[in-house]
């Protein structure tokens, strides 16, 4: 009978069978490390970027505001008030005179959809001297109001679109079944061009809608 005993210290390992099976696989997850760990750093340093972006825009806006009330405080002292109703008299003028109905109608024309017409329309001034319009549509369609009030936040005329107000009245005259309350700030062109020059190329707007109130009759 015959025994094949092994007497050395330390097993033969066939290390380059090892490495041909392994290698490959050991390195791609050398890589996929290497990769995750420059995508977390990349990210931290980016959220970092951005927070400090975030707190410049915060303290900026906080300036603003104090330089604001400050400045309204000093208006609102009784030396100053005449000073004050003056101006803000001056600038309800000049607003005023930049409203134009024409340009109004042609520009609510280009936005308005199918099945939806204007019923009425009452502009006025806001407290920051900004044109408002408050609009009553009418229309067969919830989605088509929807739809307009889209269509005017991405213009360059229209900014802040608000649908108020719905109402449903399925026996109205005509096809309309529902009418809605739209408010939204009027830019006229003139103002509109100044602010992009004044400002370079502007960003693209974002479309924003606000939906406040549905009734019923």
């Amino acid at each position: 009978m015959r025994l094949d005993i092994n007497l050395a210290s330390q097993p033969y390992e066939d290390a380059r069978q090892f490495w041909l099976r392994w290698g490959p696989a050991m390195a791609a997850m050398g890589i996929v490390t290497l990769v995750v760990l420059s995508v977390t750093v990349t990210g931290w340093f980016t959220a970092r970027r951005d927070r400090a972006t975030v707190a410049k825009l915060h303290s900026a806006i906080g300036e603003r505001d104090t330089i604001r009330a400050q400045a309204e405080a000093f208006l609102n002292q009784p030396e100053h008030r005449t000073t004050r109703d003056e101006s803000q008299i001056l600038n309800e003028l000049i607003v005023r005179k930049s409203f134009s109905w024409t340009r109004v109608l042609e520009d609510l024309e280009k936005v308005m959809p199918t099945r939806v017409h204007l019923v009425s329309i009452n502009p006025g001034l806001d407290e920051e001297n900004q044109l408002t319009l408050k609009m009553v549509v009418a229309g067969d369609s919830r989605d088509k109001a929807i739809e307009l009030a889209q269509r005017m936040e991405e213009s360059k005329r229209f900014s802040e679109t608000t649908i108020t107000t719905e109402h449903y009245s399925p026996t109205q005259s005509g096809n309309d079944t529902e009418t809605f309350d739209i408010e939204a700030i009027y830019v006229p062109e003139t103002v509109s061009a100044s602010a992009s020059s004044s400002a370079g190329t502007p960003a693209a707007p974002k479309a924003k809608v606000e939906i406040s109130k549905r009734s019923a009759p």
